[in-house]
């Protein structure tokens, strides 16, 4: 096993600079993800590591050798993509098999390694079928199996569920941790889709405009996040600039926590929509019900607050055996539990 130092990688397509200087340690054996919107250079990190993309300037290492300036077909790494990229004039069996034939290796061995690998995605029964006669779930787990023939030390997952419908890709979202942590391998993974990073990640790192916000462990980065990008961005919070008064920033009788001043004089205030409480009764402030949205176990209520003389739309997730008795125009009030919000000076 390997890990992957990336060193001050930077890289500009005309007036974009898609990295800044981004610096990364992932240790050998660990799933790194990184999470950030469209744009933040996530895939184009990811493609420097491959060598798809060549940095105008730093240094990627594998392990203790740099591969900086090696071609992708020298790099120890395995890739899969958004599309499958399948053979499709070749069986599953054939198509984990092909890297294997491509360097050469005799048949005696390639059999057995294409054996282990169906097993390992669970494919041993469909090993002997094309891509079109299965599901695209299987495919993509075909699609992986190839990737670990040559047994890299790295392997690269450039959102690899996106094709996927919701079932699927939450089942498959499992399964390529469950194979992840089977082989012990190095693996980077590119998403934008938060509950996917967080469910299979050993850390996560937020990006956002080619830059670092924050590295962290799932559960460190949902409840202290370190940056108002990363509360904003991961945990869907809801998000208000209030003024600073005698050390504190207020929200009628829903909270009041210590907070320092911007230099504007107030704070930007995140809270996530579980943590806040809703009261039929007139205990703490006011909102109304705009909308309701379904979502299972719990509804999101959509909800209008005067906060600081302007109308602001805030989330609350309650329970759906509850949300079934609110109907939309209703006069509510909300309080929001003080451990589970985050002040940060509104510079």
């Amino acid at each position: 096993m390997s890990g992957v130092v990336l060193r001050d990688i930077s890289k500009r397509f005309g007036a974009v600079q898609a990295l800044d200087a981004f610096s990364l340690d992932v240790a050998s054996g660990e799933m790194v993800v990184l999470l950030g919107p469209s744009g933040c250079g996530k895939t184009t990190l990811l493609r420097t590591i491959a060598g798809l993309e060549r940095a105008d300037s730093g240094q990627v290492l594998i392990g203790e050798h740099d591969v900086t300036d090696l071609r992708t077909a020298q790099r120890p790494i395995g890739m899969v993509f958004q599309n499958y990229a399948l053979f499709p004039n070749m069986t599953l069996r054939q198509n984990v098999g092909f890297p294997l034939m491509v360097r050469k290796r005799r048949p005696q061995e390639i059999r057995p390694r294409v054996n282990e690998l169906l097993e390992l995605v669970h494919l041993s029964t469909q090993a002997d079928r094309y891509p079109h006669q299965v599901s695209g779930g299987q495919q993509q787990r075909a699609a992986v199996a190839r990737a670990l023939a040559p047994a890299p030390a790295v392997l690269l997952f450039d959102e690899p569920l996106s094709a996927l419908d919701a079932l699927v890709r939450g089942r498959l979202r499992d399964e390529l941790r469950r194979i992840q942590q089977a082989i012990s391998t190095t693996a980077i993974y590119v998403t934008h889709d938060q509950s996917e990073a967080m469910a299979i990640a050993d850390r996560v790192v937020v990006m956002d405009r080619g830059r670092v916000e924050q590295v962290a462990r799932p559960a460190e980065l949902y409840d202290s996040p370190t940056t108002p990008f990363s509360a904003t961005f991961v945990g869907s919070r809801n998000a208000l600039e209030l003024p600073v008064r005698d050390g504190r920033v207020v929200l009628g009788d829903a909270f009041s926590v210590p907070a320092r001043a911007g230099r504007n004089g107030s704070a930007l205030v995140f809270f996530r929509p579980e943590d806040v409480e809703i009261d039929t009764a007139g205990q703490g402030h006011p909102v109304t019900l705009n909308v309701k949205i379904f979502h299972g176990p719990t509804t999101r209520l959509h909800l209008l607050a005067d906060v600081d003389g302007k109308i602001a739309s805030l989330h609350a997730d309650i329970p759906s055996r509850q949300a079934t008795q609110l109907e939309l125009g209703t006069k509510l009030w909300i309080r929001v539990n003080p451990t589970g919000i985050r002040v940060f000076p509104a510079d």
